[in-house]
């Protein structure tokens, strides 16, 4: 198994994800990996941790889940790896329920969420952004 974190999705998962069918609520597992330093294009806030520049971006993406309907289901440190092997592991994981994909995209093209987005772009060194479908759909 191949295991590769990015900070943007490649073309072809963008498109396949963007254009996927409705079919209601879904949770995204983010599995997330920080640089040790906050890194702003502007150059602010230099002392400040990648974990501490994403968990702005966090506080900020939760409002805007939750105008969207949606939720932060689990949000917590990575503290040991019981089975399989990756090398370095991700720092934290959460878990983002969205009522629907349309929702997902009006979250993630509305403006807000562009003013926020520096301070995701500042702390995160890669994730892996894995969409889930509970068994009864939901």
């Amino acid at each position: 198994m191949k295991v590769v974190n990015s900070v943007f999705p490649n073309a072809d998962q963008l498109k396949h994800f963007m254009t996927a069918a409705e079919d209601g609520p879904f949770v995204m597992v983010n599995l997330l990996k920080f640089k040790p330093k906050a890194e702003y294009a502007d150059g602010s806030d230099a002392d400040l941790s990648g974990a501490a520049a994403y968990a702005r971006y966090g506080v900020e993406v939760a409002k805007l889940l939750a105008k969207q309907g949606g939720r932060i289901v689990y949000s917590g440190a990575v503290t040991n790896l019981m089975v399989g092997e990756c090398d370095p592991s991700w720092d934290a994981v959460a878990l983002a329920e969205y009522p629907s994909f349309a929702d997902f995209r009006a979250m993630v093209t509305s403006s807000e969420y562009q003013a926020i987005e520096k301070h995701r772009l500042a702390g995160l060194a890669g994730q892996l952004n894995i969409r889930t479908k509970g068994a009864s759909g939901g």
